[in-house]
């Protein structure tokens, strides 16, 4: 499964389609590797790659206008010393973003049948579509810039909607996490719609005739601090548990946490609950994107997150709209059986991301050590996986001292199976080895992903130094050097651009 030989290096060169990765041999090139891809994705990649080349023909002034000035502009940016570099966007996202206009004003893609005529594996059927609304997966790897493309595609839709007259698209944003550590890292992009300032998103005022900055005008509403003013302008960050309907959503055995269908619901309490009906107020506006990230936790159309997105869809059906658009970015967009997500429009594979430099990149022992690897006999989790553990240590040593040099930080991470395992690994790594005293990061979480109260025994104001702890935990000057979790190690690695060794036990 090796790359082509003309694959580029450089992240932001234009790719061509016919030498773009696949999970088979380079010598099935010609014979159908196309149906070894996502089904849509071998047919839009030619489709985009053409209109390109054309110069984005057919495209409205507003989207000619924006993917211009972001991926055809020169960006220079200040660093945190006052010198200057050079921005760009790599082009994976570009070809993401470029991808999601094209099925928009391009195809002009209305429903599922009109998404179908771009399969390439002659093997799906609208039956694979559980929505009834317009839904695009971004499949893009872990670290490639996912956060990005989301702010490119708000800012896409919210001028469309403001300067094209006939626009279905919106000037309201529900941007959704599975979880809090997921959130937070977002909202370290989103606070203060830093993200559209930072980065060269905004248009400077002027730029082919519009007041691009002066007209940007969003409030951002995080989780359950929200102040509506008005009806359009709003972007709403939460973790999905804050637009259950709540009111009318009974428990079910489809549920992932069954209590409440065995127990009935439970009152409000824990300060981790929330208090504020968010999924109310979304409902109740005219019009609606929703951007999903780490959308892979959306795997069945029974659970909770896609009957939730569904009732929104359906009250704005009855109030003359619909959804504009649902868009996912993930880098695993798989359900539960291994199927791909049949959503699936652009590929970024990390393989691709790999060679290119722009992920960080997991360190694993070699597979002569794993061989020798003993699981012991001992009721003590620490004991039973000490050959596992030991040799993660050792690995994540030689990485930590070689990127310590180069003023970066690796990270250590084991995932045990409960929390109780969790503090006695915790302890374990802090008494054998004298290098992880008082550096390993314990995080106790709940089935939904959020840190609690319930599961931790901590206080509301230790579990926001707890929080803070895992969101700047690859920082040199954090003194964590090794994380122990039982659910979040998936998300929290997402969170990190250092180096890790992994540990799973």
């Amino acid at each position: 499964m090796a790359l082509h030989p003309d694959f580029p290096s450089d992240p932001y060169a234009i790719l061509n389609p016919d030498i773009r990765w696949f999970p088979a041999d380079e010598l099935l090139r010609t014979q159908g590797y196309e149906k070894l891809l996502p089904p849509l994705v071998a047919i839009l990649r030619k489709k985009v790659n053409t209109w390109r080349k054309s110069g984005y023909k057919g495209a409205s002034e507003t989207s000619l206008a924006l993917i211009r000035w972001w991926f055809e502009e020169s960006h220079s940016i200040p660093k945190a010393d006052g010198t200057l570099f050079n921005f760009r966007y790599y082009f994976a996202q570009r070809e993401a973003v470029e991808t999601i206009i094209y099925l928009y004003e391009i195809a002009q893609v209305k429903d599922k049948y009109d998404l179908i005529r771009y399969d390439s594996s002659q093997a799906i059927s609208a039956g694979m579509f559980p929505e009834t609304w317009n839904r695009y997966v971004i499949k893009m790897a872990t670290g490639s810039g996912k956060t990005k493309v989301l702010s490119l595609l708000l800012a896409w839709s919210y001028f469309h909607k403001l300067y094209e007259e006939d626009s279905t698209l919106s000037r309201n944003f529900l941007v959704i996490t599975p979880n809090i550590i997921v959130l937070d890292r977002i909202r370290s992009d989103f606070d203060g719609l830093k993200i559209f300032f930072s980065d060269p998103v905004l248009p400077d005022n002027g730029y082919q005739g519009q007041n691009w900055r002066d007209d940007f005008q969003l409030t951002l509403h995080i989780q359950d601090n929200v102040h509506i003013t008005r009806k359009t302008g709003n972007i709403f960050l939460t973790n999905i548990h804050r637009v259950y309907d709540s009111n009318n959503r009974e428990p079910s055995f489809e549920d992932v946490d069954m209590m409440d269908y065995f127990l009935g619901k439970k009152p409000v309490g824990a300060t981790t609950d929330s208090k504020l009906d968010l999924g109310e107020i979304v409902r109740d506006i005219d019009e609606l994107m929703i951007l999903n990230d780490e959308a892979h936790h959306i795997h069945d159309e029974k659970l909770a997150w896609f009957k939730t997105i569904q009732d929104i869809h359906n009250r704005l059906l009855q109030k003359d709209g619909k959804l504009s658009m649902q868009i996912d970015v993930t880098a695993t967009p798989r359900h539960n059986n291994g199927a791909i997500f049949v959503q699936t429009v652009s590929d970024y594979p990390l393989v691709e991301a790999i060679h290119q430099n722009i992920v960080k990149h997991p360190v694993l022992p070699d597979s002569a050590s794993r061989t020798k690897l003993i699981e012991k006999k001992s009721s003590k989790y620490s004991e039973k996986y000490e050959d596992y553990i030991h040799l993660g240590y050792l690995e994540w040593e030689k990485v930590f001292h070689v990127h310590e040099k180069l003023g970066k930080k690796a990270v250590l991470f084991i995932m045990t199976d409960d929390t109780k395992n969790c503090d006695e690994v915790s302890e374990y790594l802090q008494s054998r080895y004298p290098g992880l005293k008082d550096a390993v990061l314990v995080i106790h979480t709940k089935n939904n992903g959020e840190i609690s109260e319930s599961s931790t025994g901590k206080s509301l104001e230790e579990l926001e130094r707890l929080r803070k702890a895992a969101n700047e935990v690859d920082l040199t000057e954090n003194n964590f050097k090794a994380i122990v979790s039982v659910l979040m190690l998936k998300d929290l690695s997402s969170a990190f651009h250092s180096p890790t060794a992994q540990v799973k036990t």
